[in-house]
């Protein structure tokens, strides 16, 4: 059993693969964090003001609820969280994930799946969610770079 954990929510794959490369190499614990609702493609239609996932960007309030729930979190002392970047941001379901748990005491760090985005506002906005943490920098992976990866990976260990 790991005192590290990777987090992430995926809602076409591609952050999954990342997810699981990353536990591996870092001897981690994985967790996917699953929508009660699943995204269909309709929802994820960005260009669509009226889809699923452009109506909670579009709402700061927006939770949507998780199906699970991490067994033995306390026994975690390193979180990765993983995400796809939307509207240069965390989905707010990782919100509903962050209000989930209490990680005072914990050491963050996010790692985000993007086509070209950055992570924006990401990080300052999901540490107001997550009072007592330990933030450590995030990372965006638009490929994987072994070297790059393993300064990253570094950074939040120390």
């Amino acid at each position: 059993m790991s005192n590290s954990l990777v987090v992430y929510f995926s809602a076409t794959g591609i952050t999954k693969k990342v997810a699981s490369k990353l536990s591996q190499k870092v001897g981690a614990d994985l967790f996917e964090i699953v929508p009660k609702e699943v995204y269909t493609s309709e929802d994820l239609d960005w260009k669509n003001p009226e889809s699923r996932s452009s109506q909670e960007m579009g709402d700061f309030e927006s939770r949507p609820e998780i199906q699970n729930k991490i067994s033995g979190f306390e026994k975690y002392s390193t979180i990765y969280i993983g995400f796809p970047i939307w509207w240069y941001q965390a989905p707010t379901i990782i919100n509903t994930f962050l209000e989930s748990y209490d990680f005072k005491g914990k050491t963050l760090s996010v790692f985000a799946t993007s086509g070209g985005s950055s992570l924006g506002q990401t990080e300052t906005i999901l540490k107001q969610i997550s009072p007592g943490a330990q933030w450590k920098p995030g990372i965006v992976i638009n490929s994987w770079n072994d070297s790059k990866i393993e300064s990253w990976i570094e950074s939040v260990a120390n």
